[in-house]
């Protein structure tokens, strides 16, 4: 579903909230959208801007769901799908290209409503910024880069190691064209952050998840959704300047650097443009980032025994913890598919093993299961000395690579004992207007 389209769905079913009254992008927007619960939002009246800004549309599974066209419960499935069956994007010309329908050469962008988020933030952020280069070699990328807005038309662009952008960025001489796209379909802003190998265009994903045209930037060699509200076409110069502080994917603070700077030459947008903002270190920011790695999981844990559903949790910083549901044969696939589970995401610290009766969206059930389930002798694999993530503030970063220690928690049946020792025994639902007098 296009973003208007869902946007309007939201509100027609009451799901989105609108807000009329003038609110300010220092700190008073992210304020709100917090106390909201990140529901699906609408700031009509936004000071000194010219923008409504919008956000909330990736903030719950279900929502996510829903612009995908599918069920919580579907949601795995519906993303290994399309990561193994992308489809290439319909190119269309500007006459129908919503995102081309105003074109601004050299611009000032003090107009766009970039947020002040928290107190100590080393500037005003873009956030919700699916950004889209080409390697000479791999191709096509698009990918999310937070960016601190300076004046003008200048940012710093926060490039991460080892990701596609910084090491094509890090490979090439000059300047590396990037358009930057702010307000896009669920397909769209979940393509950008799976983080496929190099060479799968994120685009086609974005397409095998819901149809998803592109168009041929005004100034730059680069393709783009033609639905997206905002497009920001411009370069990764060699010069640097300070980029941060800036709050991270664990809530914790994330410390200045040094990063490229992000020229803006062109910006294209809607007549009517909104703005999209996402809270750092919140539901969006988290959804966004562990989401994508579930079906990772999912894969290297199928390849050694019948995996149902995977989980990246919220309360692990939606990267460091994760719980695999699979449908137990063998005594020893429990341990089986911890191992591959760490295969499928290096970076988690954390993982639970359950069968298939066990809800894994339910905390109350994951911690029934440990501890009717699981003994920690016989069903805890430790495994010391591992490279970890660096967001995980209690891992050993005195090296170059923070090291951790992993654990693996195998909460399925033990083997050899009747299953039904371990059954849950439940209560009859009745219906109470039988009861009524």
């Amino acid at each position: 579903m296009n973003l208007r389209d869902f946007l309007g769905q939201l509100e027609q079913d009451g799901k989105l909230i609108r807000i009329t009254k003038e609110v300010s992008t220092e700190y008073e927007i992210a304020n709100v959208m917090n106390t909201l619960g990140e529901q699906p939002v609408i700031f009509d009246n936004v000071k000194d801007s010219d923008y409504p800004v919008f956000g909330g549309i990736t903030s719950s599974r279900d929502i996510i769901a829903d612009g995908l066209g599918t069920t919580k419960e579907g949601l795995l499935l519906k993303l290994v799908g399309a990561l193994r069956d992308p489809v290439e994007p319909a190119m269309v010309d500007k006459a129908n290209a919503p995102c081309q329908e105003v074109v601004v050469h050299n611009p000032d962008l003090s107009r766009v409503p970039f947020l002040m988020h928290l107190e100590g933030d080393g500037g005003k952020y873009a956030t919700a910024t699916c950004s889209i280069i080409k390697d000479p070699e791999t191709g096509r990328n698009m990918s999310y880069h937070r960016l601190m807005f300076s004046g003008g038309n200048k940012f710093m662009a926060r490039l991460i190691p080892k990701r596609q952008t910084r090491t094509t960025y890090d490979k090439i001489e000059g300047n590396l064209e990037m358009a930057v796209c702010i307000g896009n379909s669920v397909p769209v802003m979940v393509a950008a952050s799976l983080g496929p190998a190099p060479g799968n265009d994120e685009l086609a994903i974005a397409n095998a998840l819901g149809k998803t045209d592109l168009v041929k930037c005004v100034t730059k060699d680069l393709e783009v959704p033609a639905g997206s509200e905002i497009v920001l076409e411009g370069r990764l110069t060699r010069d640097v300047d300070k980029e941060g502080p800036f709050v991270d994917l664990t809530e914790t603070r994330d410390f200045e650097r040094q990063e490229p700077i992000f020229i803006v030459d062109c910006i294209t947008h809607r007549k009517d443009a909104m703005y999209q903002a996402l809270l750092a270190g919140r539901k969006e920011h988290k959804l966004l980032m562990g989401m994508p790695k579930e079906p990772t999981i999912y894969d290297e844990v199928s390849k050694v025994c019948e995996c149902k559903n995977v989980v990246v949790t919220m309360g692990g910083g939606s990267w460091l913890h994760g719980i695999v549901q699979i449908v137990k044969k063998g005594p020893d696939d429990g341990k089986k598919a911890i191992e591959a589970a760490f295969l499928g995401h290096k970076s988690m610290k954390h993982v639970i093993v359950v069968e298939d009766d066990v809800d894994i969206y339910d905390p109350i059930a994951l911690e029934w299961a440990l501890a009717t389930r699981f003994q920690a002798d016989k069903d805890a694999m430790i495994m010391p000395d591992q490279p970890g993530s660096s967001l995980d503030p209690s891992g050993d970063h005195s090296g170059k690579k923070t090291m951790i220690t992993r654990v693996g928690l195998d909460a399925t049946i033990p083997a050899g004992i009747d299953p039904a020792k371990y059954e849950k025994v439940k209560y009859k639902d009745v219906n109470i207007d039988d009861y009524r007098g």
